[in-house]
């Protein structure tokens, strides 16, 4: 029987939710470009309800537990005694999420001799070190475009936040009671007519560039991977062969590129700075993509007019993170991939391949990411394995 960890985020502040705003949400069957959504043997919960947080499991609990296998769920993974740390030794499998990751560094996976399976419940698994994965024998898997449109979608959101100035706006009515029109629009613009670009055209990236698209702004684009010719003819895109003539270029950038090492800290002060004065960057791939401080210096400076991001490292970041305090920004805590309707498809998926392990069946090859300890299907294309 295997013993299964879940490193899950804490329960509401306010308890388990006792009931939802919405009573359903709509089922989506499939992905663009014709992958299936998961496709699990049965669920144990309810489509819509708050799964990710530890009381809500992933709905893993009824399923394992009728096969007598052991689940053991918590959100304590930091520090010299956590539970991820006391009860990872004799854990056969390791279920986290992006948004709460369990970082399984070198040294955690040398320190868990059963370790077999390493599933991340949503898209990205670099807190898990992929060569000690490797090393280790390990399979490592995540629930590859369950959540792509969520962030999409959040992506959005937080560029129009940005330009149209909406966060400070929202103060005005609500924490300072006022009604100072003229402090809420003096930085406030339209995104028609400007420059948006997309560092990264994968799954998260086209989508977003198809949600802009109606904007009636003018679309770029970089990926070492160029899309195909009727795809940019479609959206009028223009392609940039590197990331700097793609900065350079836009008004707003938005990033979707992978963490690796070539694009670690690749948001420096010289790169920001040949941006043009008064540019937008929203982040919602990994918090390391970008110069932490550059970010802040940028900001202060106004070479950046505003900068969102739903992504922090470390995650949960600490109180005094200069980033909660920095001028003109609208960070969130890395929720773009965990909304309910998201949450439904990474659970099921979660579950589907626990499932396949389990039963000895194959994993479906677009979630695997290392298997048996080999770079392995479709999923791996966005990972750079160092080592």
């Amino acid at each position: 029987m295997a013993k299964i960890l879940a490193v899950l985020y804490p329960d509401p502040v306010g308890g388990y939710p006792p009931d939802y705003a919405r009573d359903e949400i709509p089922t989506i069957s499939g992905y663009p470009g014709g992958q299936t959504a998961p496709t699990p043997q049965a669920i144990d919960f309810t489509p819509g309800h708050l799964l990710g947080c530890v009381s809500g499991e992933l709905g893993l609990r009824r399923f394992l537990e009728d096969r007598g296998h052991t689940l053991v769920v918590t959100s304590d993974k930091e520090g010299a005694d956590s539970a991820l740390d006391r009860e990872l030794p004799d854990a056969d499998v390791v279920v986290s999420q992006p948004f709460w990751p369990a970082y399984l560094t070198p040294e955690r996976i040398a320190a868990a001799p059963r370790l077999r399976l390493a599933i991340t419940a949503g898209i990205g698994s670099d807190h898990v070190d992929l060569p000690s994965a490797i090393a280790h024998g390990m399979t490592v898997a995540e629930v590859t475009f369950s959540n792509s449109i969520s962030v999409s979608e959040h992506a959005v959101m937080q560029i129009l936040t940005l330009v149209h100035n909406y966060i400070p706006a929202h103060e005005w009515v609500t924490a300072k009671k006022g009604w100072n029109i003229a402090d809420s629009v003096s930085r406030a613009y339209d995104l028609e007519g400007m420059d948006v670009g997309v560092l990264g055209s994968g799954r998260i990236g086209k989508a977003v560039l198809r949600r802009l698209k109606p904007f009636d702004v003018t679309l770029h684009y970089c990926d070492v991977h160029r899309l195909p010719k009727e795809v940019e003819e479609e959206l009028e895109l223009t392609w940039h062969p590197d990331a700097r003539s793609l900065a350079s270029a836009v008004d707003v950038l938005s990033i979707h590129t992978p963490l690796h090492p070539q694009t670690q800290n690749l948001f420096d002060d010289e790169l920001i700075g040949a941006m043009k004065s008064g540019s937008y960057i929203v982040n919602t791939a990994r918090a390391l993509i970008v110069n932490r401080d550059a970010v802040v210096r940028a900001l202060d400076s106004g070479q950046l007019a505003g900068y969102a991001g739903d992504v922090w490292y470390p995650q949960p970041p600490p109180p005094d993170h200069p980033w909660r305090t920095m001028p003109h920004e609208a960070m969130t805590p890395h929720v773009s991939g965990s909304t309910l309707s998201a949450q439904a498809r990474y659970a099921a998926g979660a579950r589907e391949i626990l499932e396949c392990w389990l039963d000895g069946r194959p994993i479906r090859p677009e979630y695997l990411i290392v298997e048996g300890g080999r770079l392995a299907g479709t999923g791996a294309s966005s990972y750079t394995v160092a080592g």
